[in-house]
């Protein structure tokens, strides 16, 4: 052994005591002081006996034997009281205590509680987190298809959950007397419908508040297969976790350089770490109007089934979010509406305004509270007659329609129809000019059926590196706070000034008008149109230009307010299921309606129709090179392109005319 082995061995017993002290347990170590009791009890039960209600909250088991977080509020004293459901995936406790009170009216303030009605309407609120969401057990999926189908082999859906949520309440809730409605706007209105698909028994009346219905056609994710670029943040946030702690971030400012400087939707995605998320590498998959999206359609699934349970569908004219879903399904059940259950209303809401403030809307003034007048004249009274026991008598219309323009609800027996007697509704068309001129054509039969190819066009050059803003920049992300600048929920009744001065816009305009035009329904686009390029956008809006002086609201001189507008992705102008490359130079024709509208152009004001081939960053650019997917399309796809509008293009409209 060497002289340096021995002094290591001799090192090493020395340091033997302190090794054996360090690693000696904790617990054998006297403590340096005596602990100080804390102060936090074990667990703090509120005193709640002054509170005017009794919060429960219950993890609800479903037939699979996953359990959902619900919340159950129950008005004290309440004796035979009706049951009012929300399902949602946007957290149920946080819905039912929208402030720290002992009312239950301050608790309920918000997102999709009438809180008025139901506070005056004495009943039992109810709300539940969706599997997979917040505090409820399961997997989260997007619009979770039907039990059974392709995209859904497992025995549940939001179908069969509402089913058992309905089964466990009327067996549990010893306040209620055992009739239960359900309400929600949006994702939250979609479920509404999901239950109609089988409903329970109990189940007896539903209102659908601005309601995802064709996620492709005209609602969130698409409009006519442009992609809403828009909601990728809503996507993450959504779909990321459960309980909805991802958060998107914006690189820049103005939403505009966000998107434009990404590229593509599907690079923007990328850059988000989107492709972990399992709805984005579905809809990335599926960009056209396939089974994926069709299946999914709650339209077409409630057509194959009579109407078993009273509903109200309410729709907003200004929807910036869910402006298909409520008229689709309208559409849809109401030939099978044999005993007269389904009821419609629109309103001239926002998103989801029909529970807020209803007086105005951006620049608009109503005259009144459209939304008051909703929830105490027209939802309370059919919320009370199917769901109370002394059910009282039910006397609203079967369409309740407020007429933008005059200003005024008018009852009508169904839609689309101005009016009840007096009038008829005939097909009129604005026809396109030379010199931006636009022509109203008022007599039956002008409308032809196919437009025919003339020499006389305007035109404009598509620039995808300079798309055309769909509001004024800089432009805010999707958002719901004013004080942020985040004015996204009222964007479809901006000042479209700004768009009717950019060359690659073009602008008709009719004279001014000496009566009254008055449309009901849905204005439908014909247009006879060419592109230099192999694949184009085509945005049309129709536009009411107030005078050029108001005298009792000077700011609304001149303003130029979106009537009814909306996109087409030419690709998919011979079939919404098969993309095809369009022929370069060659006129083809296009025809796509727009959300329906229910306004009288009053004298003095203009007709405009803006025609475009960008709406940025709401939709996502079309290289106007025609690619497999879009998504994913290369920088080098995109490129410049000559858009002709020929005068052969006209908009069908649903006039309204007197008889007398």
């Amino acid at each position: 052994m060497s002289r340096y082995t021995v002094a290591l061995a001799s090192a090493l017993i020395l340091l033997a005591p302190v090794v054996q002290a360090q690693l000696a347990p904790a617990a054998a170590t006297a403590p340096l002081y005596p602990a100080l009791p804390s102060e936090t009890p074990e667990e703090f039960h509120a005193p709640v006996d002054g509170f005017d209600y009794v919060k429960r909250a219950v993890m609800i088991p479903m037939r699979d034997g996953v359990k959902l977080h619900t919340v159950i509020i129950v008005p004290r004293g309440a004796s035979r009281a009706p049951m009012l459901l929300t399902r949602t995936p946007y957290n149920a406790a946080e819905l039912t205590a929208h402030a720290e009170s002992s009312q239950l009216e301050n608790i309920l303030q918000g997102y999709d509680n009438a809180a008025d009605v139901v506070v005056q309407g004495g009943y039992i609120r109810v709300m539940q987190d969706v599997r997979g969401k917040h505090g409820s057990e399961g997997d989260y999926v997007m619009n979770r298809p039907l039990a059974g189908s392709t995209f859904n082999p497992t025995p549940v859906d939001h179908s069969t959950d509402t089913w058992d949520t309905i089964e466990w309440l009327t067996q549990n809730v010893p306040e209620s007397n055992g009739k239960v409605g359900i309400i929600g706007i949006s994702y939250d209105g979609y479920l509404p419908l999901m239950a109609l698909v089988q409903p329970h028994p109990a189940l007896k009346a539903a209102v659908p508040m601005n309601p995802m219905v064709d996620g492709w056609r005209g609602d969130d994710w698409f409009h006519n297969g442009a992609f809403r670029q828009v909601n990728l943040a809503y996507i993450l946030e959504q779909v990321a976790t459960r309980r909805s702690e991802a958060k998107w971030y914006s690189s820049h400012y103005d939403d505009y350089d966000t998107f434009l400087r990404a590229g593509s939707a599907g690079e923007l995605a990328r850059q988000r770490g989107m492709e972990q998320v399992g709805f984005w590498r579905k809809l990335s998959s599926h960009p056209a109007y396939d089974n994926f999206w069709s299946g999914q359609a709650m339209d077409q699934l409630l057509a194959r089934q009579p109407v078993k349970v009273p509903t109200m569908l309410v729709h907003s004219w200004w929807d910036a979010e869910d402006i298909y879903g409520a008229l689709a399904v309208y559409k849809a059940v109401k030939p099978l509406d044999r005993d007269n259950q389904v009821y419609l209303v629109m309103g001239p809401w926002n998103h989801g305004g029909a529970i807020d403030d209803g007086s105005k809307l951006g620049a608009l003034h109503f005259g009144s509270d459209t939304a008051l007048h909703f929830r105490q004249e027209i939802l309370r009274p059919f919320l009370d007659h199917y769901l109370k026991d002394e059910a009282p008598a039910l006397t609203i219309a079967a369409v309740s329609a407020f007429e933008t323009g005059s200003n005024k609800w008018r009852a009508l027996n169904r839609w689309p129809s101005g009016c009840n007697s007096g009038c008829s509704s005939t097909p009129g068309a604005l026809r396109l000019g030379a010199g931006s001129k636009l022509t109203l054509s008022r007599a039956a039969g002008v409308v032809p059926t196919t437009p025919a190819a003339s020499s006389a066009y305007d035109e404009y050059v598509s620039d995808p590196a300079k798309p055309v803003p769909y509001r004024a920049r800089p432009i805010m992300a999707v958002g719901y706070d004013e004080a942020k600048g985040q004015t996204w929920p009222r964007w479809l009744v901006d000042d479209q000034r700004e768009a009717s001065g950019r060359p690659d816009v073009l602008s008709y305009t009719s004279e001014v008008l000496t009566a009254p035009v008055k449309i009901s329904g849905e204005p439908i686009a014909h247009l006879l149109a060419a592109t230099s390029g192999t694949d184009a956008d085509w945005v049309v809006k129709l536009i009411d230009v107030y005078p050029d002086q108001v005298a009792a609201q000077p700011e609304m001189g001149g303003y130029q307010l979106m009537v009814a507008a909306d996109i087409f992705r030419g690709r998919y102008r011979e079939s919404l299921a098969q993309a095809r490359a369009l022929l370069p130079d060659t006129p083809l024709a296009y025809r796509f309606a727009l959300p329906a509208a229910n306004h009288v152009f009053l004298p003095g004001h203009r007709i405009m129709v803006q025609i475009q081939s960008s709406w940025f960053p709401l939709y996502d650019r079309n290289p106007q090179t025609f690619v497999p997917n879009i998504f994913f399309a290369q920088p080098a796809d995109y490129r410049k392109a000559t858009q002709r509008i020929y005068h052969d293009s006209y908009i069908e409209l649903p006039l309204i005319t007197s008889k007398r």
